[in-house]
């Protein structure tokens, strides 16, 4: 069954979720930041990630890459991974792949600019894709790298011209959808991401397979008294959502205050 979304960033405001979902929006992909460094996390992220959530739309996320080397989308990734931290996400994590240096740059470059992405993110538990223009994806992806990750393809046409793999279909840019005061992406999913994602214990979900993750409760300790963990009931919801014992981490979190 296609589903339906819409993709969304600080440029598109105060969003009214509840009037999206009304609206028969079943997903959201929200810009969580762009670049290399922290000062580029999207200002609505938190929020619209949030509100998404309340609103029972399945989310996904996008970073916007300006990476130049394969050590720039290293360097991404990890800050990428930073800012979703002790998220859920029921959709990819995306690299978006549009600056047109990428493309001057061949093949090749490209190839190599999602693969170190992705699968830096994949190393962590993370269900990756990239996104990228009909066009531009024909050209300069190649099969190997288009058939190993999850493609979310733009194209503003009727109907899409792609004989590859792809999982979202951006129809549109001026779309309109209640709750959203302009005119926004539209998108339709052919994917049931959801159920491969929290069955296969990916984006911060735990599959009856999966243990908690790997980093041990003295090290998770110290990160929350650095302040990588919020406060109170958001540093206990982020906690329990990357699969971590709140109750054990917060013990060992008093033992080294004392």
């Amino acid at each position: 069954m296609i589903k339906k979304g819409i993709d969304v960033s600080v440029w598109d405001g105060n969003i009214d979720f509840n009037a999206v979902k009304a609206n028969g929006i079943d997903f959201v992909i929200i810009r969580a930041g762009y670049g290399s460094h922290s000062s580029g996390i999207d200002k609505l992220f938190e929020q619209n990630y949030y509100r998404a959530k309340k609103a029972n739309l399945n989310v996904g996320a996008y970073w916007y890459s300006y990476a130049k080397s394969t050590k720039d989308a290293l360097l991404e990734a990890n800050t990428c991974m930073n800012a979703i931290k002790g998220k859920q996400f029921d959709y990819p994590i995306y690299l978006d792949v549009e600056e047109p240096y990428f493309f001057t740059n061949g093949k090749e470059f490209c190839d190599s600019i999602i693969t170190t992405f992705c699968n830096e993110l994949e190393k962590y538990k993370y269900f990756t894709g990239f996104y990228m223009s009909l066009d531009y994806l024909k050209e300069y992806v190649s099969p190997t790298v288009s058939s190993r990750y999850s493609v979310w393809v733009a194209d503003y046409a009727n109907k899409l011209n792609y004989n590859g793999p792809y999982g979202i279909w951006q129809y549109t840019s001026n779309g309109s959808v209640n709750g959203i005061q302009n005119n926004c992406d539209l998108d339709y999913g052919y994917v049931d991401f959801p159920s491969i994602i929290m069955k296969g214990g990916f984006n911060g979900y735990l599959s009856s397979n999966n243990t908690p993750p790997s980093s041990d409760i003295d090290s998770i300790a110290r990160e929350v008294i650095d302040g990588k963990w919020e406060n109170g009931e958001e540093r206990k919801k982020r906690l329990t959502a990357a699969g971590y014992n709140y109750n054990e981490v917060q013990k060992r979190v008093n033992e080294l205050l004392q």
